[in-house]
């Protein structure tokens, strides 16, 4: 099976667009050699029953359903009308794509912002048959203020960072477009706001379909927790946390300078101390508990990548898993 450490380095500072387009064109590639045959066609209309959109009018008849009543249409009409539905087939998901600093950070096979592009790659792969509509908003922090270095002390940033909206279009030229787009966001000092970036997926309110939030969740979840569920009353919304494993635990290397890439701080941690990497430790564990119990409360189907794993092979076994389960191991 090809892996895709070849496909998700890190590009140098100075690629151009069409460096990027290659190693897009490269994921593209591995993406559907390893996913085709997993996920085509593997959903029904977004609700059960004859349909969910509003089509056109037509007189009421006995034994329609009175809740279908098209008011305005009778009204203007004199003659009671019925609007009558059809069903939807095709899915529109929306991407809310976190790229704040502490995603330009990795100790891995990968930093964690090329985890999050290519968790995007595939999803767009999955999403744009059958002429599906594929969106998203993208989050990055806010330039430091002009005061602050990366000192110790360094004043934190505040404020909502920058907010990118990439309407939804069906094709695999947009979805590639979006793509690189993503890719050449600019990561910015600082944290954007998750909350808010989440919640743009709220507002203007669209129809049913399928919210993906890729973020490493570093952010409290009081902050986004609420958006998230409110998000899932109307969608089906999977969130993918990327991870990597110095956020989990402290190597025993000595003295480890280590700096905030929010707010430029800087630390000398000891690490050959014990009891540091221990409260470290418990301390990772319970922050990745809270983003558990945050993410089971609002119903979202929760997807952990880290950056020293093969992200493709979880997202494939992961997709698997939904697919038994939703099916309860019968296939269609």
């Amino acid at each position: 099976m090809a892996r895709a450490a070849a496909v998700t380095r890190p590009l140098p500072a100075d690629a151009g667009g069409d460096r990027s387009g290659a190693v897009l064109s490269r994921l593209q590639l591995l993406v559907t050699r390893k996913l085709d045959g997993l996920l085509q066609g593997d959903y029904a209309g977004l609700l059960p029953g004859p349909g969910s959109e509003a089509g056109e009018s037509r007189e009421y008849r006995p034994g329609d359903d009175v809740r279908r009543m098209d008011w305005p249409v009778t009204a203007r009409t004199t003659m009671p009308h019925v609007r009558r539905t059809v069903a939807d087939r095709e899915l529109e998901t929306w991407l809310a794509v976190d790229l704040s600093a502490s995603l330009d950070f990795g100790t891995g096979k990968w930093l964690k912002r090329d985890v999050v592009i290519a968790a995007a790659a595939a999803l767009s792969h999955l999403t744009v048959r059958g002429g599906n509509r594929i969106g998203a908003v993208v989050g990055t922090g806010a330039p430091l203020p002009a005061s602050a270095g990366r000192w110790r002390g360094a004043p934190p940033v505040t404020g909502p960072g920058t907010l990118v909206r990439l309407p939804a279009r069906a094709g695999r030229k947009e979805a590639q477009g979006l793509l690189r787009a993503i890719a050449g966001t600019e990561i910015r000092p600082g944290r954007s706001d998750l909350g808010a970036l989440v919640d743009m997926l709220n507002r203007p309110p669209r129809r049913r379909g399928v919210a993906v939030v890729i973020s490493d969740f570093l952010a409290p979840p009081q902050q986004w927790g609420r958006p998230l569920r409110k998000l899932r009353v109307r969608h089906d919304v999977l969130a993918i946390e990327v991870v990597d494993p110095r956020e989990l635990e402290l190597p025993d290397v000595g003295v480890l300078p280590v700096v905030d890439p929010e707010t430029g701080e800087l630390h000398e941690v000891q690490t050959a101390d014990p009891r540091l990497r221990r409260r470290y430790a418990d301390a990772a564990a319970a922050q990745r508990a809270a983003i558990d119990a945050e993410m089971r409360a609002a119903g979202a189907a929760h997807l952990r990548l880290r950056t020293d794993r093969d992200w493709l092979l979880d997202m494939v076994r992961f997709v698997a898993a939904q697919r038994h389960a939703r099916t309860r191991g019968t296939t269609r």
